[in-house]
């Protein structure tokens, strides 16, 4: 299991604008992006209790959050990811699932997800039955994506962030959502064994430090 270096900063407006304009120049924009930016949807799952969302809070050295995600309101890729975070390093695992296999789950249909040829699929399947993880919060928001080789760097600006209030419909577009309270723009910066110079030069910015947020925790703010 490979992990990853990771940073966040929590950004302004104007460090937005700052940022963009310094990446234009010294690196590529993800070539999946659209107009150098993709809206992403994403459903999270956590248990009864909420275990992800406590841990993320408490800052728990070891943990884990499954989530399901689509890019652009296009349902026709959709991908089932587990993030785990160690000693401050993060690893991502994916597995794509179809629309109609999402449904089934919305559903309380989890029999298609036996199939343990499907490692992270049966993986949450488990987790479902014995530690009750279930569908929880839908998290919207706009993504400018930026790639640099050297280091496998990616660095992305996420704003526009909104989550669904009773509504885990993951698949239907006019399910209803409102801004995540006062959310941030937010920065972040990830990378293999080193980070180039050029790229912290980029990124560089007054008073500004990095900071432990969480989309998922924010999305929580109603409940």
């Amino acid at each position: 299991m490979k992990f990853r270096h990771e940073w966040k900063h929590e950004i302004s407006i104007s460090d937005m604008y700052t940022i963009r304009s310094r990446f234009s120049a010294v690196a590529y924009s993800d070539k999946n992006a659209v107009n150098g930016r993709y809206k992403i949807r994403s459903l999270y799952f956590d248990t009864p209790d909420d275990t992800a969302l406590r841990e993320k809070i408490n800052g728990i050295n070891k943990r884990e959050k499954f989530r399901i995600r689509y890019y652009n309101e296009d349902t026709s890729f959709i991908k089932l990811e587990k993030k785990s975070k160690v000693n401050g390093l993060c690893n991502k695992v994916s597995e794509r699932i179809t629309a109609a296999e999402v449904k089934s789950l919305l559903n309380g249909n989890t029999d298609w997800m036996k199939d343990r040829k499907r490692a992270l699929v049966y993986e949450l399947y488990i987790k479902m039955k014995n530690l009750q993880l279930q569908p929880k919060t839908i998290v919207d928001y706009t993504r400018e994506p930026f790639v640099f080789p050297a280091g496998n760097v990616r660095v992305t600006i996420d704003y526009n962030l909104r989550t669904a209030i009773a509504c885990t419909d993951f698949l239907n577009p006019k399910c209803a959502t409102i801004p995540a309270g006062n959310a941030p723009i937010i920065l972040e910066v990830k990378w293999d064994e080193f980070l180039p110079d050029i790229i912290k030069t980029a990124v560089h910015l007054e008073d500004r430090r990095s900071a432990a947020f969480s989309k998922y925790a924010q999305c929580r703010i109603y409940g």
